[in-house]
């Protein structure tokens, strides 16, 4: 008899239809064809096991199964629960139209019991593309279930449960109101930080309009602090991020505690970070730090101490928000948008240009140490800002969390959720590009479609063109700046003011 039920594998962070097909003749044998790998191959044990300590036979025939499409790489063990019902059926011992419109996953232990498997918001859009009537999944991938819309799902705990139901029990998440849960993180808060009104002004128009930010200074001025506070005025995840960045994290097996409060990923790798471990790959092609960064912040503390090659391959991602990782096997494209911040000391010993400690760098060593990133990495970095030693007074005033001078995080939320509404409600009405949803993710045609200038706005451009020889690319980048800066004061038209902060926020 021919079995055939559905399951998923996935290909980078994408999930594929998988169809498998269990057949048994006369004969002898257990064949499995369809490009497996050895923890798919070895399932043999562990069904046989499961099967034979619930009272089933393992049937003593020719047994053959096929993953279909044949051409397509299969890895993992989340096939176990699949193969097991494809040869119950087979084999006549369970009656299996009821699984035959269901996606089905899980991995078998030696007992029945259904572990957990990875991928389950990318595999339930698989359920929904090919219109099944629900998915069988693990009782312990309910977290992640909870989250899955439009598509019924039955949770079981080991093989015999499921075997037990004469129907399945289906749960509907899409009709329950979703929340995050309430973030137990204690996050840094910009009021802490004393002085540095520049620097704060700066991470609330990068934060507000998505833009990448290079903060230049000596050792302990803050760069560090400025940066992990930087998380606390980003707004929540929407769920359709939430599910992208869920989906990506839980495919690269990392924890997804932090993001089921709604906060963005803050990704920081150490300098010692390798090429492929920023941007994803391998063998099989896994996502970097780029891609867990995405709809988040990837943070280089002391940029110039990681090594050219890997500052050098973030060019591209930056452009073009993905990655496509290729090796001999296929090709495999990640999603990569993320803000870019990252901090750098302006010399080796890091006090160039300090007001009172003197450095002791050559020139030559100077000029090497800041040619670890190239001018087109650092055209790429909209803002550029120094950040000066807080001086004593500053850092041992009585009362520094006044809200004019020492802004909390809460108040620059504020300004940056304004910001972002008005950017969301301006993509909607021109319907260009229904992606973009932040200033700094403009093409050239949305720029001249969207941006206006007022004409003194459009003479000080002009003259720092022609003064600065300055790069269409630079330029592009200097007006979305002073969109965004345009969209927190709540003006329609970008003004002298606006337009000459974002040029002043270029130090660098």
């Amino acid at each position: 008899m021919l079995v055939k039920l559905w399951s998923s594998a996935l290909q980078g962070i994408e999930a594929k239809p998988i169809r498998i097909e269990v057949a048994i003749h006369e004969g002898i044998g257990y064949h499995m064809v369809g490009l497996p790998d050895n923890a798919i191959r070895e399932s043999w044990h562990r069904i046989e096991s499961s099967l034979k300590i619930l009272g089933f036979k393992m049937p003593r025939q020719k047994i053959v199964i096929n993953l279909a499409p044949a051409n397509l790489r299969k890895e993992g063990s989340a096939f176990d629960l699949c193969i097991a019902l494809g040869i119950l059926g087979a084999s006549r011992q369970i009656p299996i139209e009821i699984f035959k419109d269901h996606l089905i996953l899980g991995e078998l232990s030696l007992d029945g019991q259904v572990k957990q498997v990875r991928g389950i918001l990318a595999m339930s859009k698989v359920a929904l593309d090919l219109e099944l009537k629900g998915m069988i999944l693990p009782e312990k991938n309910r977290l992640q279930g909870q989250w899955v819309r439009k598509v019924p799902i039955s949770f079981v705990t080991s093989l015999a449960q499921l075997l037990e139901h004469t129907f399945l029990q289906h749960e509907h998440f899409d009709t329950r109101p979703l929340a995050f849960r309430q973030a137990s993180i204690d996050l840094p808060d910009f009021g802490d930080v004393y002085g540095q009104k520049i620097p704060k002004r700066a991470m609330q128009i990068a934060a507000a309009g998505g833009h990448n930010l290079l903060l230049i200074g000596p050792p302990g001025a803050g760069k560090t602090m400025l940066s992990r506070c930087l998380p606390s005025i980003l707004p929540a995840l929407s769920y359709e991020e939430f599910i992208e960045t869920v989906s990506i994290h839980e495919i690269s097996g990392q924890n997804i505690d932090t993001l089921l409060t709604g906060l963005r990923p803050f990704r920081d790798p150490h300098h010692t970070t390798s090429d492929v471990a920023l941007v994803g790959g391998g063998k099989y092609p896994q996502p970097g730090e780029i891609s867990l960064a995405h709809n988040g912040v990837l943070f280089l503390d002391e940029m110039y101490e990681f090594k050219r090659s890997t500052l050098e391959v973030l060019r591209q991602p930056i452009e073009s928000h993905t990655i496509t990782i290729s090796r001999s096997n296929g090709k495999v494209e990640f999603p990569a948008r993320f803000m870019l911040i990252a901090s750098v000391n302006p010399c080796p010993c890091g006090y160039l240009n300090h007001p009172k400690i003197s450095c002791t760098c050559s020139s030559e060593k100077v000029k090497r140490y800041q040619a670890k990133a190239s001018g087109p990495l650092l055209e790429r970095i909209d803002l550029q800002i120094g950040v000066a030693p807080v001086d004593a007074k500053t850092l041992l005033e009585v009362n520094p969390t006044k809200a004019s001078s020492n802004p909390s995080s809460e108040v620059l939320r504020e300004g940056v959720l304004k910001a972002r509404q008005r950017q969301k409600e301006r993509f909607n009405i021109t319907g260009l590009n229904k992606q973009t949803m932040l200033n700094s993710m403009m093409s050239s045609a949305q720029i001249k479609a969207l941006v206006k200038l007022d004409s003194p706005s459009r003479k000080l451009l002009q003259h720092t063109i022609e003064k600065l020889n300055l790069s269409a690319r630079l330029v592009h980048r200097t007006i979305k700046v002073a969109r965004t800066i345009a969209d927190i004061e709540d003006s329609h038209e970008i003004e002298m003011a606006h337009l000459s902060e974002a040029l002043q926020m270029r130090c660098m």
